[in-house]
């Protein structure tokens, strides 16, 4: 039994279904860890959407910031941008049973015996591993309950930027969600930035990647996240960023999970992919 963890699909079907072919992806035998951004930008999020549904237990998807704005727009809480491609899913038959699938998936998965944790993004600083789990499994619990909607009216924006452990409603919410799924830089003490969305070494010199920052409480952590798309594939002691850019004509990496090595040794597959079937 293999297990791979698999980068931000972001609507490309044709490049994932080459790279579950050269990786002799077995659904009756391996398991895959979605980093989240299944859909929205490629051309084809319905037909990945309905694939990794339809892969059950064989498959585990966190949630990412593309997969919660659809379930917004799905509501009618936010207008979908000229660049969004979630039409084919908002128009077909399956909505709604593709849609409560998605509302259901967590957003954070750790798996003690493989030792590795899967987030979109990543978790903050001043986060350890327990605080984390439990602060996912509150957004997890709104989410799959009979008030989302009134989550998903009010989970846009970007305060506040510094978690406090009084925020209450949806400013707490709203929070666990923008440290899960749209962190990349922040400062030493955990505080979020959005608008940097280069390359480490572009931001201004009071920030840093998130797993850079000083004391961070969850380096003992072996850590597989999408999301950054400027920093692509990229690894560091308990560090394993898989956004490698398919949907900007780029690659989509899948990383090995079970090898029995050490977490450094795990193995990497990437594919390149067919730019012309974005456009």
């Amino acid at each position: 039994m293999a297990v791979y963890a698999i980068g931000d699909v972001q609507g490309c079907y044709d490049p994932l279904q080459r790279l579950l072919e050269g990786l002799t992806f077995d659904p009756a035998r391996d398991t895959l860890w979605f980093a989240g951004d299944l859909i929205n930008r490629g051309p084809q999020s319905l037909q990945v959407l309905r694939l990794v549904r339809s892969l059950g237990d064989q498959a585990v998807t966190v949630l990412g910031n593309h997969d919660l704005t659809l379930l917004a727009v799905a509501e009618g809480y936010v207008q979908p941008k000229h660049k969004d491609t979630f039409h084919t899913i908002l128009e077909a038959p399956d909505r709604e049973p593709l849609l409560d699938w998605l509302r259901h998936c967590p957003l954070l998965h750790h798996d003690p015996e493989l030792g590795f944790t899967l987030v979109h993004a990543g978790l903050p600083p001043q986060w350890n591993l327990e605080q984390a789990q439990a602060r996912a499994q509150e957004l997890e619990a709104v989410l799959r309950g009979p008030d989302y909607r009134g989550f998903l009216a009010n989970m846009f924006g970007s305060e506040p930027r510094l978690w406090r452990n009084d925020l209450q409603g949806n400013e707490r919410l709203r929070c666990i969600v923008n440290y899960l799924t749209r962190m990349r830089f922040c400062r030493d003490d955990g505080t979020l930035s959005f608008a940097q969305k280069g390359a480490p070494g572009s931001q201004p010199a009071d920030l840093k990647p998130w797993f850079q920052a000083p004391g961070r409480r969850n380096a003992d952590l072996n850590i597989v996240f999408g999301h950054w798309a400027a920093l692509g594939y990229h690894r560091e002691p308990g560090i394993y960023a898989l956004d490698s850019g398919c949907v900007w004509g780029n690659r989509l990496t899948a990383l090995r999970l079970d090898v029995p090595e050490d977490p450094c040794c795990v193995e990497c597959w990437e594919m390149r992919r067919d730019v012309s079937s974005i456009g």
